[in-house]
């Protein structure tokens, strides 16, 4: 069934790069949340969208917002990633796809090197009462998240 805005979000518990669980429960009863899917670490879109997320995150601060990117990456290898692109948050490794299925965020084949269960890039807004907020599931992985909508979102979270 697929995840629309208005919709609750299906909450989620997955480990970051510390090795600790980090429930998206938790994260919403502190602030709204950006969920932020990418297809694999190392890779160049992957880093220039998280890195222009790393630049931004003052403005996602200021926006009452808490960035998560997720992933089919182990949590060994993003915690490497994370580590040498210098993230100030967290990475969460959906190793098992799980996660990936429930947000419509998985494609069954890639469109390069015929890999099979590769997170889709997606972006969500999550609101502090759990409701999706924005929604954007991109085709294509060479496209980023529009994240001027997402901040755009972001500031009527809390109106």
């Amino acid at each position: 069934m697929p995840v629309e805005i208005g919709q609750e979000a299906p909450d989620f518990t997955l480990y970051n790069t510390e090795q600790k669980e980090i429930s998206l429960k938790d994260l919403i009863s502190k602030s709204n949340v950006v969920i932020l899917f990418f297809p694999l670490a190392f890779t160049s879109v992957c880093t220039k969208e998280l890195c222009s997320t790393r630049d931004d995150i003052n403005q996602y601060e200021e926006l009452n917002a808490t960035i998560i990117a997720i992933s089919i990456d182990s949590l060994f290898t993003l915690a490497k990633y994370r580590e040498e692109q210098q993230l100030p948050f967290d990475l969460l490794s959906d190793f098992n796809k799980d996660i990936s299925r429930k947000y419509d965020s998985l494609y069954e084949l890639f469109p390069k090197f015929g890999l099979k269960g590769v997170t889709k890039r997606s972006a969500f807004v999550i609101d502090k009462q759990g409701i999706i907020k924005y929604k954007e599931i991109l085709a294509d992985p060479t496209k980023i998240p529009d994240f001027d909508k997402i901040k755009e979102t972001l500031e009527n979270c809390d109106k």
